[in-house]
């Protein structure tokens, strides 16, 4: 059974105000009036509409203020706006404060029944659209973690595998792959996962306080030793210790740290006696700890006791199809925060952040989606609401001086000539990826390649 959609029309002149809500009700609408914009703010006070018709000549309020003010009231029904004085400069000022659509008067019963159905059928892509996105989103997360790309697949695999093993776990990663993310995830899904999770940032510590703070002290042993206190270690008995940046952590607590893997037991600093402890350790960082051991900054015994099973995370730059799904994934949390209806990514803003490097990776591209929503007025984030990192590597080069021809031919060739390379620069390469990022065919960027002279 279909549910007839609820309208309100505000209009100042009632024999408009009849018309239309018999002319309405005839095509199974439910109808609601208001003789102008004071009205109106209270009926959409008092219930939620469909749809709203209003007039922009009114007094008391006219309908460019009650636009204003409904939008500031973070109302959600589309907007259509009417006038007898209506030109194009007033139509286009009505869609940039929010509204849905313009219609002048006098108008056909056919012009705004069109103008309804068009509307709702906007509303029914919308709702059908974000249905699909959340079972996207969920079909391609994992315990918190989003991607469906293979090297994430292969992660997820991994984690599975792992999760109820004692085993030590090292994570690689650049810094904002999500290296702590993937160490919860490895927890939550393992026989652990009702004992504690506790994580330490080896390199925000100080040397000097690291080791109490691993495991603990007893009252005396040092100045400001006021009373016993328990470790991190202790703190995750029967759990997890993430040892996060664990490349930072000093050659003299290196040793000490190989002591307690070794022994499963630590030893409170002052303390004369030791504890046995039960503690699955994961550790993370994004140093080249290979290098480090050649140049005598970490211990080759510590780091094979550590890296049992190594989890390499990849960059966001390689996880190319992840980037729409992540966007989407933190623009829905940002606004599930403000409680308002969430804007689209404009399809130029998406192609802003397919294209990006992403140094920072997903830590960079969730500031970037952040920053676009404060910066967003419209119902849609464009290429303009993104950080100028993120979107002047998307600009289009500067590929003529005055000296070289005015050729429209040539400039398009040395442009997409350009992008191309950046495309493949950017995949390491790869082709199939590399015609994504472009949004052509792969047959079309061999045939281009090819053209072009590249190789």
């Amino acid at each position: 059974m279909t549910i007839a959609k609820h309208i309100l029309i505000i209009d100042d002149e009632e024999n408009l105000r009849h018309m239309l809500s018999v002319m309405l009700a005839r095509q199974g609408y439910k109808v609601d009036s208001a003789s102008n914009g004071i009205e109106g703010l209270e009926a959409v006070g008092r219930k939620a509409y469909d749809f709203i018709l209003c007039d922009i000549r009114m007094p008391e309020m006219d309908g460019k203020t009650f636009l204003v003010k409904v939008l500031q009231e973070r109302v959600t029904s589309p907007i259509i706006m009417m006038s007898a004085y209506g030109t194009v400069d007033t139509a286009v000022e009505c869609m940039k404060k929010g509204a849905y659509d313009f219609i002048s008067k006098p108008f056909k019963k056919d012009e705004i029944v069109m103008v309804l159905k068009k509307a709702e059928e906007r509303e029914r892509l919308k709702e059908e659209n974000s249905r699909l996105r959340e079972k996207v989103a969920g079909r391609f997360e994992y315990s918190g973690i989003i991607g469906r790309n293979a090297g994430m697949e292969e992660i997820f695999c991994q984690i599975r595998k792992v999760a109820d093993l004692k085993t030590t776990i090292l994570i690689l990663g650049e810094s904002g792959t999500g290296k702590e993310l993937v160490a919860r995830a490895i927890h939550r899904n393992g026989r652990r996962a009702s004992k504690p999770f506790v994580a330490v940032n080896c390199g925000a510590i100080p040397e000097n306080l690291l080791e109490s703070e691993l495991f603990g002290h007893v009252r005396g042993a040092f100045t400001d030793a006021s009373s016993d206190k328990a470790g991190l270690f202790e703190q995750a008995d029967g759990g997890t210790l993430l040892l996060d940046e664990i490349g930072e952590m000093s050659l003299a607590l290196q040793v000490k740290l190989l002591r307690v893997l070794q022994e499963e037991e630590i030893r409170r600093v002052g303390a004369s006696i030791s504890r046995k402890i039960d503690v699955r350790v994961v550790s993370a960082t994004s140093r080249d700890l290979e290098s480090d051991i050649r140049e005598g900054r970490f211990r080759e015994d510590l780091y094979f006791r550590l890296n049992v099973f190594c989890l390499r995370l990849p960059p966001l730059r390689e996880r190319i199809e992840d980037i729409s799904l992540l966007a989407e994934h933190f623009l829905t949390a940002a606004f599930c925060e403000r409680g308002t209806e969430k804007p689209r990514i404009e399809p130029d803003a998406m192609r802003s952040l397919m294209a990006y490097s992403w140094p920072g990776n997903i830590r960079e591209l969730e500031n970037a989606i952040e920053h676009a929503v404060i910066v967003c007025e419209g119902s849609g984030i464009s290429n303009s609401c993104l950080p100028l990192a993120v979107r002047s590597e998307h600009a289009v080069p500067t590929v003529m001086n005055h000296e070289e021809s005015l050729s429209i031919k040539k400039a398009e060739n040395a442009i997409e000539r350009d992008l191309i390379r950046k495309a493949l620069l950017r995949t390491g390469g790869n082709r199939t990826q590399a015609a994504k990022i472009l949004e052509i065919s792969h047959r079309s960027l061999l045939y281009k390649l090819k053209e072009f002279g590249i190789d």
